[in-house]
């Protein structure tokens, strides 16, 4: 028998920067996920989606990460597990830090996605990584001009009715905002996975 004990957990923190949001902490190279989402020659409506990361204080914050996966405009995810055929070339994943815009936001260039099962409204699904949290959390970005497929949503349906507005970002152009609240009279809705 072993006399070793599992270590303590540690908080996010900014581990692997140079491989995960490098131009955040001012490396030179880019990582693998930064950037466009979506080339010219993947079919889908161009969109971009934004807002920041908000702390218990409200104040920004400035080295939060924040990844997401979405389906392509036809609701057909780029993983083996979804045998509806090939994305194309679309992957679907983004990452980016708050640190590289002035503003602190978090900006993905990508296409809106598409209901990825009957009676599921299209939306992205996000992971923020942050300072102070033992580990990650998972939320969901919805997309405020799919009102009727935003009602029917099991997902959405499952969130008390006042907390909802937390995972609608609204459409103002090509553009879907939504801040995201750690804590608060505003706090996100996060979800156990």
């Amino acid at each position: 028998m072993s006399d070793l004990k599992q270590t303590p957990s540690q908080t996010v923190g900014p581990y692997f920067a140079y491989g995960l949001t490098a131009r955040q902490y001012g490396y030179r190279h880019t990582s693998i996920a930064e950037g466009a989402m979506a080339g010219e020659d993947i079919e889908g409506e161009r969109i971009r989606v934004e807002g920041r990361v908000f702390d218990g204080d409200g104040n920004p914050v400035p080295d939060a990460m924040i990844e997401i996966w979405q389906a392509d405009s036809q609701g057909r995810y780029a993983h083996p597990a979804d045998g509806r055929g090939s994305n194309a070339g679309f992957t679907g994943f983004g990452r980016t830090g708050t640190g590289t815009d002035p503003k602190h936001r978090f900006i993905f260039d990508t296409i809106k996605p598409g209901a990825a099962t009957e009676g599921e409204a299209p939306h992205l699904n996000v992971v923020v990584f942050m300072r102070g949290l033992l580990t990650h959390v998972f939320t969901r970005i919805y997309f405020g001009d799919e009102e009727a497929a935003n009602a029917a949503d099991p997902v959405l349906s499952s969130v008390p009715t006042d907390r909802r507005s937390t995972l609608i970002a609204a459409r103002t152009g090509n553009t879907y905002r939504l801040d995201i609240h750690m804590q608060g009279d505003n706090e996100t809705v996060f979800f156990d996975v």
